[in-house]
């Protein structure tokens, strides 16, 4: 499954290279040498206070360990999402103060986000100032956005449903997921790679299309069954995005993947759910309208 996620490919390659991972165990029987080897000396006991204390103390952290922990990649994910609420909550009282402020912090954090979520996507190093600058990119397009759909009288109400829509969505595909009921393999991994990239590029043309005047409102099938068909379809694919984030954050944990790679797990989870809460978003407006 590792060959099917560039992030795994670059995270199992740097484990084979790291000394004291593969060959850890013999290091350290070399180390300690043998009885019939010269300089040996026989373990000291450890008093019942010694041992009492030892099993005492705080578990292992992250830091401790330097490799990926399920508590890690969560205090991570809510520090990048606290992030994006607060760009948010800029954007949104900025725009709603100077309007003529919306299409420019739209444009440019949406714009922005896209170009910086390619370059972290493909860079071979993990960089924490990108990913945090995309947290504030799509933060203050979300913030854009979702004023600019609550100024109009009938989307009024539909971004804090999103809101809430998009946090049990991400609830239930995390509770589902660990229960067994959703399943991550590597067929369903290509299945939904060919889908949403063949998504993306029918949202590209769609946006095109909007600047050309091709189309109007929501794009192509606008309101339609056909359009709302397609939110669906968006809505579905950003759902099992969300369900592949949280397999690749337990690869990530099994494989003892280095500590830094916390920030990337966190970083798909944030895009998960921008996508999903635009998704949500597209298909209450279609459902108004």
């Amino acid at each position: 499954m590792a060959g099917n996620n560039p992030v795994f490919g670059r995270i199992q390659k740097q484990l084979q290279d790291e000394q004291g991972y593969a060959g850890f165990g013999q290091q350290r029987t070399q180390q300690q040498g043998s009885p019939q080897q010269p300089g040996y000396y026989p373990p000291t006991p450890m008093s019942p206070e010694q041992l009492d204390a030892m099993y005492q103390r705080p578990s292992a952290g992250p830091l401790d360990t330097g490799r990926v922990t399920f508590d890690d990649v969560i205090m991570k994910t809510l520090t990048l999402f606290a992030i994006v609420l607060g760009s948010a909550g800029v954007a949104w009282v900025l725009t709603a103060t100077a309007p003529r402020l919306t299409l420019p912090i739209w444009l440019g954090g949406m714009f922005g986000g896209l170009v910086i979520g390619l370059v972290i996507g493909f860079m071979k190093k993990v960089s924490v100032p990108l990913i945090l600058l995309y947290s504030v990119l799509e933060g203050g397009f979300l913030g854009a956005f979702s004023r600019y759909i609550e100024s109009i009288p009938s989307y009024r109400g539909i971004v804090p449903t999103a809101v809430v829509a998009t946090l049990c969505t991400f609830a239930g595909m995390f509770l589902g997921y660990r229960a067994g009921f959703i399943k991550v393999t590597s067929k369903s991994r290509r299945i939904f790679g060919m889908a949403a990239l063949g998504y993306f590029l029918f949202s590209l043309v769609n946006v095109l299309g909007l600047f050309m005047g091709w189309t109007s409102g929501w794009g192509f099938g606008g309101s339609s069954m056909i359009g709302i068909g397609l939110s669906v379809l968006g809505v579905g694919l950003a759902s099992y995005s969300l369900a592949i984030d949280f397999d690749s954050v337990e690869q990530g944990v099994r494989m003892g993947a280095p500590q830094k790679y916390s920030w990337l797990f966190a970083h798909g989870l944030i895009v998960s759910l921008v996508w999903l809460y635009i998704e949500i978003v597209r298909l209450l407006a279609r459902l108004r309208d």
